[in-house]
């Protein structure tokens, strides 16, 4: 498991809510509160693809289409 760029991850933001984002290095995300999404880390690269990100109050992937 590689980690991401630090300054990468200064920079990023939520492609939804152009939010903060926080670093879970346990679970390999970046966590976004305001859309209650997390977006997975790849190999060290975040995938900030809503569809391939997990929602928080539910565990499973974000629908698209749905709120977040």
């Amino acid at each position: 498991m590689s980690k991401p760029d630090p300054e990468l991850l200064k920079i990023l933001v939520c492609p939804v809510t152009r939010g903060p984002l926080r670093y879970d290095e346990e679970a390999q995300e970046l966590i976004s509160e305001q859309a209650g999404l997390a977006f997975p880390i790849r190999d060290g690269v975040p995938v900030m693809l809503v569809e391939e990100a997990r929602r928080l109050d539910e565990g499973g992937p974000a629908q698209p289409g749905q709120p977040a």
